[in-house]
């Protein structure tokens, strides 16, 4: 007689959820991942050899962790260099901005605060003529 397996039986992998597609952006696209009271989970792909606005937001924090690729991180003028596993904490109103080298960089972002919108961004510089001071839409 066999013995009952040990080991639960495997998950299927999630699905994209189709209530929160990509937006696209110059950079690449975010997606949203889950949100609650106070926070909201996305996820970042900026393309190689592309970066994000230097930008600050006035009502949240952010922690990120990169998942995929490399690159650049980069908060209140200090650079962190970019890779699986990399964290970096951004809190309120810090200046920051990431960008990715060879390949996609991937971040899992997690931002909590009172206000989590795109509304919330004061974008300082940016590659693709979003001039400085304008706010949101990534």
């Amino acid at each position: 007689m066999d013995s009952p397996s040990t080991q639960p039986p495997r998950q299927p992998l999630p699905r994209p959820n189709p209530c929160a597609p990509r937006v696209h952006r110059p950079w690449g696209w975010f997606e949203t991942l889950g949100r609650g009271n106070g926070y909201l989970l996305k996820r970042l792909c900026i393309g190689a050899g592309l970066r994000i606005s230097r930008q600050r937001h006035h009502q949240r924090c952010e922690h990120w962790v990169v998942v995929e690729g490399e690159g650049w991180l980069e908060c209140n003028g200090e650079q962190v260099e970019a890779r699986a596993g990399t964290t970096l904490f951004i809190p309120v109103g810090a200046i920051h901005r990431a960008s990715a080298t060879r390949g996609d960089l991937v971040i899992i972002e997690v931002q909590r605060g009172n206000l989590l919108s795109e509304d919330d961004i004061e974008r300082l510089a940016d590659d693709f003529g979003r001039g400085p001071g304008q706010c949101g839409n990534g």
